[in-house]
C-alpha cells in the first residue's frame, strides 16, 4: 500500500496550502481528513480508489472561488461542475505519480464527478461519506447563516443524495431538531 500512502500524502500536501484556516489548520486539509474518517467508519472495506477520491474530494478547492461565478443556481452548478472536473484532473495526476493505472485514475474521476450516483455503489458510498461529513462537521455552523426554511430545504436536498441505508443511519446517529429530522426522513 505504499502507493496509497503516497497518493494520500500528496493530496494532503496540496491541501496544506489552503490559506483558509479552520481550527488553526488549513481548511481543505481538515476536510480531507474528515472525509477519510467518515469513509473509513461507514465503508471500512473501501477500495483504494474510493479512499483516494474521498481524500481528494475538495483538493485545492480554494483555487476556484465561488465568487468567480454568477450568483444563483445556474452559477452555483457551473462552479460545482468545474470544481469536480478540476478535482478529478488533479487527483488523476497525483495517482499517476503514485503508480496507479490509467483505469484507476479514470475511475477516481468518475467518483469525483459523481457519475452514476444512485446506480454505482462506489459513487453512492462517496456521496454518503460527503453527506455524513457535512452533517457531522459543517451543518451546525452553516445553520447559523440560513433561515429555518432554507435550512430545511438544504437538509432535504442532502438527504435525497444519500442511499436509503445512509439516510437511515444518519437519522439514527444524529440528534436533529424535529423540523430537520422530518425533512431528512423525506
Amino acid at each position: 500500500m505504499p502507493r496509497l500512502t503516497d497518493a494520500l500524502a500528496a493530496i494532503d500536501a496540496a491541501n496544506a496550502a489552503d490559506p483558509t484556516l479552520e481550527d488553526g489548520r488549513p481548511a481543505a486539509l481538515l476536510y480531507g481528513e474528515r472525509m477519510t474518517g467518515e469513509l473509513n467508519r461507514l465503508f471500512p472495506d473501501a477500495s483504494e480508489v474510493l479512499q483516494i477520491a474521498a481524500r481528494g474530494q475538495h483538493i485545492e478547492r480554494w483555487r476556484l472561488p465561488r465568487k468567480d461565478y454568477p450568483d444563483g443556481k445556474a452559477g452555483y452548478y457551473a462552479w460545482r461542475k468545474e470544481q469536480a472536473r478540476r478535482h478529478a484532473e488533479r487527483v488523476a495526476g497525483i495517482m499517476a505519480d503514485a503508480g496507479y493505472s490509467i483505469a484507476d485514475q479514470d475511475r477516481a474521476g468518475v467518483l469525483l464527478r459523481k457519475e452514476g450516483i444512485k446506480q454505482d455503489a462506489e459513487v453512492q458510498a462517496l456521496e454518503d461519506a460527503i453527506c455524513f461529513t457535512f452533517i457531522r462537521w459543517y451543518l451546525q455552523p452553516f445553520a447559523g447563516t440560513r433561515s429555518e426554511e432554507q435550512l430545511v430545504d438544504i437538509v432535504r436536498k442532502t438527504a435525497r443524495k444519500m442511499s436509503p441505508e445512509g439516510r437511515a443511519k444518519a437519522l439514527a446517529e444524529f440528534d436533529m431538531p424535529k423540523a430537520l429530522a422530518a425533512a431528512f426522513a423525506g
